[in-house]
């Protein structure tokens, strides 16, 4: 037996000029989320139903990129993607591409736990959804009025880097300006979305869980995948640990970074913490990302390389933490 530890983020990478209103809003939305999910581990709950019950409720809310609010392709719609693993036997399950899925998470719980594969995208995963009967909803549910706005800002922009979440009302003062535009995978983008939901769970037994959700970049190519549904980029359990990773997508697979928070605490020895604080600071190379992660001996961790990140943690022993900046 050991204690339970959770951790929750809503994605790293938060402008400094982010309203003060907003960053209450996401701070009580995390708390909310932590206490469903000491809620159901002091029930007995397992490490992976209490990922997906705490990522749904992420999902619904559209305050984060994921579910609904989530953000627009090129095209003005949503394509949204989503994993989740079990960490004693290493199950795992993915989507991308979802355009009416309500709750993506639980759409890849079903891959992994109905399904003879671990990832479906765009139509196969609709088609997977129609059968096992999933809430669906058409994709405007998933539109918000500030992602309209924020699209058209997006492709107006070509010099200046928004936060995902500041009004589309006051972008002005908000917006950073920056000479050249911000780089991905070698190549500059004007607006850059980085936003993501993730829980990592370590339940009573020991058992780790890990769960991801997204919609992805603002102004997206449509089809892009990132990280968020990616077993060992974005998501990744075993027996050691748990890890939900977020930030600049294309670094974190590269980085293969959930995963190589696993390697380095099997190969290398190290503690969780010293394994975060590893990867981040070894693995990104010029990328910026950050995580979550928690151990089987009940422990929790978190680091990044950014400039902030939602998240929320608390352990069975009474620690609890909620904030933004370092």
């Amino acid at each position: 037996m050991v204690g339970w530890a959770i951790a929750v983020h809503g994605g790293a990478g938060v402008d400094p000029n982010l309203p003060t209103e907003r960053q209450e809003q996401a701070k009580q939305l995390l708390a909310r989320c932590l206490n469903l999910g000491i809620t159901a581990l002091r029930s007995s709950a397992s490490a992976i139903d209490v990922v997906e019950l705490v990522v749904r409720e992420l999902e619904t809310d559209p305050i984060f990129n994921s579910g609904r609010g989530s953000a627009l392709t090129e095209k003005g719609t949503v394509e949204m993607e989503a994993s989740i693993m079990d960490g004693p036997r290493r199950r795992c399950g993915a989507v991308s591409g979802l355009t009416t899925v309500k709750n993506p998470v639980s759409l890849a719980r079903l891959v992994m736990d109905k399904s003879p594969h671990s990832y479906l995208a765009f139509s196969g995963a609709e088609n997977f959804a129609k059968q096992m009967g999933v809430e669906r909803e058409e994709n405007d549910y998933f539109i918000t009025q500030d992602n309209v706005g924020m699209l058209k800002q997006s492709k107006e922009a070509n010099s200046i880097v928004f936060d995902y979440r500041i009004p589309t009302n006051g972008y002005e003062s908000c917006g950073v300006e920056v000479e050249s535009p911000i780089q991905m995978n070698g190549l500059p983008i004007s607006v850059y979305a980085p936003e993501t939901v993730g829980c990592v769970v370590v339940d009573s037994q020991g058992r780790c869980a890990a769960a991801t959700s997204t919609g992805g970049l603002m102004n997206k190519r449509t089809g892009r995948i990132g990280d968020s549904p990616l077993i060992g980029a974005g998501t990744y359990a075993c027996d050691l640990c748990g890890v939900s990773c977020t930030g600049e997508g294309e670094a974190i697979i590269r980085a293969t970074l959930a995963r190589e928070v696993a390697a380095v605490m099997e190969y290398k020895g190290l503690g969780l913490q010293e394994a975060v604080d590893f990867v981040i600071k070894e693995r990104l190379d010029e990328g910026k990302a950050g995580l979550i992660a928690v151990s089987n001996k009940g422990e929790v961790a978190y680091g990044f390389n950014c400039v902030g990140m939602f998240r929320g943690c608390a352990t069975q022993d009474g620690f609890m933490e909620v904030g933004i900046w370092e």
